[in-house]
């Protein structure tokens, strides 16, 4: 955990959010500048900065990240589709440095984003 980091506070607790979604590696929660019907975050417990940082032993924290999204999309009725998008860096629109997957769905989704 990093002290300074906001996604690290919320997934330890110590900042409150309408999560979703926790399990031992991961936290769902909606973002609180939503662009969909449903948007949420998926984060990991432990920090990453983003996904530039993640190497060959990170696949069961991807794995995890993917389950706690697609049982989130089942749970918010996402069956027509939905999005999962990761910025990195913040020439991509990366707000916070750590690693956070978003889930938009509940409308149509156009193609090519931003």
């Amino acid at each position: 955990m990093a002290d300074d980091c906001l996604f690290c506070r919320i997934a330890s607790g110590e900042i409150p959010a309408d999560i979703v979604h926790t399990d031992d590696e991961v936290v769902v929660f909606r973002d609180v500048n939503p662009q969909a019907p449903t948007h949420v975050l998926a984060i990991p417990r432990r920090h990453v900065a983003s996904a530039h940082e993640l190497g060959p032993d990170d696949g069961e924290l991807l794995a995890a990240l993917f389950n706690a999204l697609r049982a989130t999309a089942d749970a918010e009725g996402l069956a027509d589709g939905y999005r999962i998008v990761t910025n990195i860096g913040p020439a991509a629109g990366q707000s916070v440095e750590h690693l956070h997957l978003h889930l938009l769905g509940g409308r149509r989704l156009s193609w090519p984003p931003g």
